[in-house]
């Protein structure tokens, strides 16, 4: 065998990392499940992504050695996968793993029959067995041994884990009686959700549970959306103290802003050092609703910071933003980003000292003895400690970061997964729209216009009619999933409130249609993550939970719930409440699996505005309104009415511009005076 294999042809960074495996390795498709019936073996796939820190272990001590290659080789037909490039099959095999073994993670490695069926699984296997883990060797030996003597008993394990899997997507409503909004959902289910998150907070390091801890920004969003309706204080604190703890520690790059996936430790020191474009995009939302309420100007700092650290490290030149950067470089997690004193303080001099203090630089270090710089208190408290005035601090800390990053960018740099994901971007997209209006970012709201033009123009397989999910090279290809759909659609209203552009509204009322033919269940309720034209997968899933990423339900909830207000389509209403209505009593129990879903159940409950602002000055004014913290609004601004839009319908024009606050299309008189109309919003709970 050459030293290379069929994932050279690929554009995935993730597979050509082991385009150069001694391992025969195959992408998914039809020449590998052909070959696996026409030889009769099982088929063994191996899935990861290019961030992954324990994905390229498992590279580095199994598929890399010749050995255990020609094992793989002899004994099973070969895939790799990248998860981020085919979630539907990520989902799909980390389903059967949880379903077979009861945990997860990546590597995944899951064994099939010929005709690909899962029926075994793990995660990571190393070299030599140990701490009671099998090693990779033995347990290729031991799956071709048994499906060579106990096959029927193998087939019938994978039967009845594919029936397992086909049960456990059949959702039906429970809403089998005719029953008003106010009594299927109560500001009674909103404080049993705030009373079960603060069950699990931790109330001295913030987040939610133990090591190792995720951001959960929809669970923090909940809290500050709850603190705005009810005035609960412990909600903003408990959201203010996560936020904080996680800007203030090493899980954010201090540095270089943009932060890291999750924490390894309780208190948000020591990440596993990958940054996904997803995460800051997430964090960047939940920042800008918490400057709404608070002003507090950390949180601009760090959303200024984390903008920059995208735009220069993630923005392709073609306006798109890639997924991620790895944990490693020069085959170490974390090299880039940590310091050792002695260096620390050779390149800040007399300044070290000072600087060592906020970020705790230590001799001996605070992992794996270098340091993770992390902030130990606020830049008041520290200016205090060292005797500065915070003007003064302020400045000696932004010198002292420019000549650390001086010094940083000389690093060989981790590794950049290169590929644009439509849905990551729509994420992002929605960032900068939020973000642009809370902050008064003018740029940012300019950068997502650029971004979405770049979506919308290479996502989409017009000789077909098909949105496409993943962008490298100048080529995009795999049919676009539930999330990618969703998420656009919210991004493409994101985008229109502060521009009043209506193609954008027009372009998401397209994708509406195209979501609610290509991913609908059979009841109309509930949506597939993967549309009704693709056939290379045995289950279509349906995904409720609430992630690391929203589940593409979940947005679906809330695209409908919008448009069934902006365009009177009250079937999609209908829809939207159906499905809350069907996932609510999970939301309750377990509102930090389901956080998207929690909100949504908080709007309701709440009620939501529709709020029109019509006249020559309507943008200007439209985006001082949007500026203020109203999470339960659909908005339009217009200079002029347009035909077609249930919010503008029988609106004459004026020479003023007036402000029109509805509820279900009953109208408040309109309004002349911004002030006067916020405070109206902010009263009409």
């Amino acid at each position: 065998m050459n030293n290379t294999n069929r994932l050279i042809n690929e554009t995935s960074p993730y597979l050509l990392q082991h385009a150069h495996n001694p391992v025969d390795w195959y992408a998914w498709g039809e020449e590998a499940l052909q070959r696996a019936i026409q030889e009769d073996k099982p088929i063994l796939v191996s899935i990861g992504y290019a961030a992954c820190h324990w994905c390229h272990v498992m590279e580095r001590e199994s598929f890399e050695d010749p050995q255990t290659a020609a094992l793989m080789n002899q004994f099973f037909i070969c895939i790799k996968i990248d998860r981020e490039e085919r979630p539907d099959l990520d989902h799909f095999f980390m389903d059967a793993l949880q379903a077979t073994s009861g945990n997860g993670g990546w590597p995944l490695n899951m064994f099939l029959t010929s005709d690909g069926r899962p029926f075994y699984g793990g995660t990571y296997f190393p070299p030599q067995s140990m701490h009671n883990r099998i090693s990779w060797k033995e347990l290729l030996v031991q799956i071709h041994g048994a499906y060579q003597k106990k096959r029927s008993d193998i087939e019938e394990q994978a039967n009845n884990l594919i029936e397992h899997l086909q049960k456990s997507n059949q959702l039906k409503s429970n809403n089998r009686f005719q029953v008003t909004q106010e009594e299927m959902f109560t500001p009674q289910q909103t404080q049993k959700i705030f009373n079960n998150i603060m069950g699990a907070a931790d109330q001295v390091e913030g987040g939610f549970g133990n090591a190792p801890k995720f951001p959960q920004t929809y669970t923090i969003q909940y809290l500050l959306r709850y603190y705005h309706f009810t005035g609960n204080k412990e909600a903003l604190d408990q959201a203010t103290l996560s936020l904080k703890k996680m800007m203030r520690g090493g899980i954010y790059d201090q540095l270089g802003g943009g932060f890291c996936r999750y924490s390894t430790d309780a208190q948000w020191l020591a990440p596993h050092f990958e940054k996904m474009t997803y995460d800051n995009a997430l964090l960047l939302l939940v920042l800008a609703e918490a400057f709404q309420i608070t002003a507090d100007q950390e949180y601009k700092r760090v959303a200024v910071e984390t903008i920059g650290f995208m735009q220069r490290e993630l923005q392709a030149a073609n306006g798109g933003f890639y997924a991620a950067l790895d944990a490693d470089s020069e085959g170490a997690e974390g090299k880039f980003y940590t310091w050792g004193k002695r260096e620390f303080e050779q390149i800040l001099g007399k300044d070290a000292a000072a600087i060592s203090v906020l970020y705790g630089v230590t001799e001996h270090g605070n992992w794996e003895e270098v340091n993770i710089l992390h902030m130990q208190k606020s830049v008041q408290e520290w200016a205090k400690d060292i005797g500065f005035a915070e003007e003064e601090a302020l400045t000696l800390l932004f010198e002292a970061k420019a000549k650390l990053m001086a010094c940083r960018s000389k690093r060989v740099r981790p590794a950049t997964d290169d590929k644009v994901i439509l849905g990551w971007n729509a994420l992002f997209n929605q960032a900068l729209s939020k973000a642009g209006q809370a902050f008064g970012e003018e740029e940012w709201i300019a950068l997502a216009a650029q971004n979405m033009a770049f979506l919308l123009s290479s996502f989409e397989d017009k000789s077909k009619g098909q949105l496409l999910h993943t962008h490298k090279a100048g080529i995009s290809k795999y049919p676009a999933f539930l999330d990618d759909v969703a998420y656009m659609i919210q991004a493409l209203l994101y985008l229109y409130e502060p521009t009043g552009t209506l193609d954008y509204l027009e372009k998401a009322r397209t994708l509406m249609r195209y979501a609610i033919e290509h991913f609908s269940d059979e009841d109309q309720l509930f949506f597939y993550y993967t549309p009704s034209f693709q056939s290379d997968i045995l289950v279509r899933k349906k995904d409720l939970y609430d992630g690391a990423i929203p589940s593409g339900n979940s947005i679906m909830a809330w695209n409908l719930h919008r448009f069934g207000l902006l365009f009177n389509q009250q079937e999609w209403g209908k829809r939207a409440e159906m499905m809350l209505e069907t996932v609510k009593d999970a939301a309750v129990k377990y509102p930090t699996s389901y956080g998207i879903w929690s909100n949504l159940l908080l709007e309701y409950t709440q009620g939501t505005h529709e709020i029109l602002v019509l006249g020559p000055e309507a943008l200007q004014m439209g985006q001082e309104l949007l500026s203020a913290y109203v999470p339960n609004k659909v908005f339009m601004a217009a200079a002029e009415a347009t035909m077609g839009y249930p919010l503008m319908q029988g609106r004459l024009s004026a020479p003023d511009t007036r402000i029109f606050i509805c509820r279900n299309y009953a109208c408040s008189l309109p309004l002349t005076s911004l002030e006067e109309a916020i405070a109206l919003v902010l009263t009409k709970r």
